[in-house]
């Protein structure tokens, strides 16, 4: 634990981007030391517009119940089941955050939350097998006790009409469900944090506030931006990197000897969308399907019921595409400017390695409409051209690490430390958003703040998160009733 305030500074913490971790990471902090002083720079006009912002972000509460990907088969023809307990667990301890601020009035759930059934829909033998076997394994956990399977066309026909209608009744089908799934709107989550924050606690936010550098000074960082066409700096105890793809980037900046060891492989994202009020009515789930053989794990395809700002849509995606940006307001050179000595080798290694991946989104790059409504018409056959039109979505960046055999990518996210604790960057893209809670507990236990004093932190986070252990059995009956589940379904 640090003196606040009491070391030469103009902050004791700089987080770097407004988006969903670093409001969550303020939230957390600023809950423990109420006293702590906290500046937010965003290069944007407002909060949470990049991989945050609604049309960017799946807005599913990744909780693993609907998503196969999280529950791969193994070399052996296992289904594993690590992952998925682990992303559940994670997000369970985001809904107790949430109903804990929502307890005390600090945010307004109704805001960013709505109940949203969580469903795979498969079809073929094979993926049926495989969902009846998926079902049998987690149904025996009590995360996942409340799941439902059916292969009956009639009752999957009335869980996802738009599903059903106008497909083969000759060729087998299967679902699960969890009715208690979510729909979440993270940018107006991020609102909702900030909101309080700003009102309530010593936080800043600077919009418009575009860092470029960064630097140690002893025991200080000092932090440089460009703001109303002037360059200015800041010194601050804590740096915090959550600035989307572009942690990368300052992270190479910050020449701590953990940053050498990764580099950024960009995607981009589009979804086909639908505001037609007679289907969107029709349409109330967040339906997951298989990825075809051989793609990406974010190439999963999902028929999606989402809230924005007030209105009903229908979401069918991802489509990838190729790009050198590492934001969707970045530049094309962002990713020639990450290669460094230390990562260009393994840049390349995993470039060979993965040349399927890049003809993958060369190929989804060249789609036209008509090709990527026939994606959409293997989970919804009755689908209309002209009800759907297509949108960007926002950039991911996957993570390239170093490795002693050249390289490897990873499509999670992963927490990257200076050896002091002084400085955390957070890389990588899903689950992101949905297990910010857990992701940024484990930034702050490695950070400055609690680095010399473990249990000091434990203690304050408990009070604020209850351990999953000790809510597993009846999380679900109080968040029910403390979020108000028919208010929002």
């Amino acid at each position: 634990m640090i003196d606040l305030k009491k070391n030469n500074s103009d902050y004791d913490a700089i987080f770097v981007g407004a988006g969903i971790m670093s409001a969550t990471l303020a939230i957390l902090l600023t809950e423990i030391y109420p006293e702590i002083n906290i500046l937010i720079l965003e290069k944007l006009d407002n909060a949470g517009k990049e991989s945050t912002s609604a049309f960017n972000n799946a807005g599913t509460g990744h909780a693993a119940n609907c998503e196969l990907n999280y529950t791969p088969i193994n070399n052996d023809g296992e289904i594993e089941l690590k992952k998925a307990l682990s992303i559940n667990n994670s997000f369970e301890k985001s809904l107790e955050l949430w109903a804990s601020l929502y307890e005390t009035g600090k945010i307004d759930c109704k805001k960013f939350l709505r109940f949203t059934p969580h469903i795979s829909f498969v079809s073929g033998e094979k993926d049926v097998s495989f969902l009846e076997k998926r079902y049998q394994l987690l149904s025996g956990f009590n995360e996942f006790k409340d799941m439902e399977l059916s292969s009956n066309f009639s009752e999957i026909s009335s869980w996802v009409p738009l599903i059903t209608k106008n497909r083969n009744k000759n060729i087998k089908i299967a679902a699960t469900r969890v009715k208690r799934g979510t729909d979440i709107d993270f940018g107006a989550l991020t609102s909702e944090y900030l909101k309080y924050l700003v009102k309530n606690k010593n936080v800043e936010v600077n919009y418009l506030s575009e860092v470029f550098d960064l630097n140690k000074l002893d025991n200080n960082w000092s932090v440089h931006f460009k703001k109303d066409g002037k360059r200015k700096n800041l010194v601050a105890k804590y740096i915090f990197l959550g600035a989307g793809g572009k942690s990368i980037t300052l992270l190479q900046k910050s020449k701590i000897p953990e940053g050498k060891l990764f580099g950024g492989f960009p995607v981009s994202g589009k979804w086909l969308i639908c505001e037609n009020n007679e289907l969107t009515r029709q349409h109330n789930a967040k339906v997951y399907g298989k990825a075809a053989m051989g793609s990406p794990p974010m190439s999963v395809p999902h028929l999606d019921a989402r809230w924005i700002n007030g209105q009903r849509y229908l979401l069918f995606g991802p489509f990838a595409g190729s790009t050198t940006k590492f934001l969707k307001e970045g530049s094309f050179f962002d990713l020639f400017n990450s290669l460094k000595i230390n990562n260009i080798l393994p840049a390349v290694d995993v470039g060979f390695k993965n040349s399927d991946l890049i003809k993958y989104l060369i190929s989804e790059s060249i789609q036209n409409h008509s090709s990527r409504i026939k994606s959409l018409k293997k989970m919804m056959p009755s689908a209309n051209s002209n009800d759907w039109y297509l949108k960007n979505a926002g950039q991911r960046v996957q993570i390239i690490k170093k490795t002693q055999k050249g390289g490897v990518l990873k499509f999670g996210t992963e927490i990257v430390n200076s050896s002091d604790g002084s400085l955390s960057a957070l890389l990588g893209a899903s689950p992101g958003a949905s297990t910010a809670v857990n992701i940024m507990t484990e930034v702050l236990r490695n950070s400055c703040f609690f680095k010399e004093d473990k249990e000091f932190f434990e203690n304050r986070i408990s009070n604020l998160i209850t351990p999953y252990c000790k809510y597993q059995e009846n999380i679900k009956s109080r968040n029910n009733s403390i979020l108000g589940f028919h208010q929002f379904t």
